[in-house]
């Protein structure tokens, strides 16, 4: 976001009064200068997002190649920073996928540290989500509302492959790719996500939390019945407040006000869909598990279980992250993505 540089002023020889005013113009200048940057640096995710929907299938899709020399950080946030260095890397593309209300927006930090880095990343949309238009209430399978990226991984040329991250329920969509295209991808990073194992649903991972699918189906208030009360629900989408305190307990507060205007329904289909995958496929691909310890939407002992059930190749750690890495620790989250990538 390019840095920011105070003058040192000649000795301040007014009246206190004069000086106390001064240093408050300069409080107040500091603030709007880190107002600045958080609106340019999400006007600079939008504005590169929308370039990356117009995709040549004989170029590689990525976001923000005109800007791999900034830093594009929240200027608010307490983690140490320092660079790291790539060494042997075969795969530079890291494909990114949103989990449930969320869109490829939700990438702005770690889309910008992977470029910083030298690698080449890719937020996508799915089906009904972030700034695709179709409608949330008519996407019903797993197939559909994760065709953005099945499309993406068709197009990609056959000696190509990809890093693969899903977050939340886009896990889903990682274990699908997994099982249809395991040839494109070279890893696959599962981030507080529903790493499911064969024939179990995405919503069954958070059946701690909300009950039991049967249940949330009869009784849950955040149902979208986007075909009429007398048909099955479509879609659902929790109360803003719950979604403060379930996914954003430990992220910063421009951050969750972002997230507040732009997450959207999730399709329920999807969700409630049960995976076949198969050893041959899903089970020979690398896989790896990021865990958020500060997480209340999917608690450090739910995602224990999942790792514990259908073991990765790997599995890391985020102390102080709440559901969100991208939003509360995009340096620890940027650190563990690049050293996974670098695994031989």
């Amino acid at each position: 976001m390019g840095n920011r540089f105070i003058c040192m002023k000649k000795k301040d020889t007014k009246e206190p009064g004069s000086r106390s005013k001064r240093m408050g113009r300069s409080q107040r200048k500091l603030l709007a200068e880190e107002e600045f940057l958080h609106r340019q640096a999400l006007s600079m995710a939008i504005q590169q997002h929308q370039l990356s929907q117009r995709f040549d299938g004989s170029m590689s899709r990525r976001i923000g190649a005109s800007t791999s020399s900034r830093r594009l950080t929240d200027p608010l946030s307490k983690e140490k920073q320092a660079p790291i260095v790539l060494e042997n890397i075969q795969h530079k593309k890291v494909v990114l996928i949103h989990g449930e209300g969320f869109g490829a927006w939700c990438w702005y930090k770690t889309v910008a540290l992977l470029e910083e880095a030298g690698l080449q990343p890719t937020a996508l949309d799915l089906k009904g989500s972030g700034i695709d238009l179709t409608d949330t209430n008519s996407v019903a399978t797993l197939a559909e509302y994760s065709k953005p990226l099945i499309d993406y991984l068709e197009n990609l040329p056959e000696d190509e492959k990809v890093n693969l991250i899903g977050h939340s329920s886009g896990g889903a969509s990682v274990s699908y790719a997994l099982e249809h295209f395991p040839q494109k991808i070279s890893k696959a990073i599962f981030l507080c996500a529903t790493m499911v194992s064969d024939g179990q649903r995405p919503f069954d991972v958070f059946a701690e939390e909300l009950g039991s699918a049967e249940r949330f189906m009869k009784e849950s208030q955040f149902l979208i019945f986007g075909n009429g009360k007398d048909q099955p629900p479509t879609g659902f989408m929790f109360e803003k407040q719950l979604m403060k305190g379930l996914y954003f307990n430990q992220s910063p507060s421009k951050d969750v006000a972002l997230a507040m205007v732009s997450m959207r329904p999730t399709p329920l289909g999807p969700i409630m869909e049960k995976l076949l995958l198969s050893p041959e496929k899903y089970g020979a691909g690398r896989r790896f598990f990021i865990q958020t310890l500060e997480d209340r939407a999917l608690s450090p002992d739910v995602q224990e279980k999942l790792v514990r059930e259908n073991p990765p190749e790997g599995v890391y750690k985020i102390k102080g992250s709440d559901h969100c890495p991208f939003f509360s620790k995009p340096q620890s989250l940027h650190k563990f993505i690049v050293e996974i990538i670098q695994i031989p």
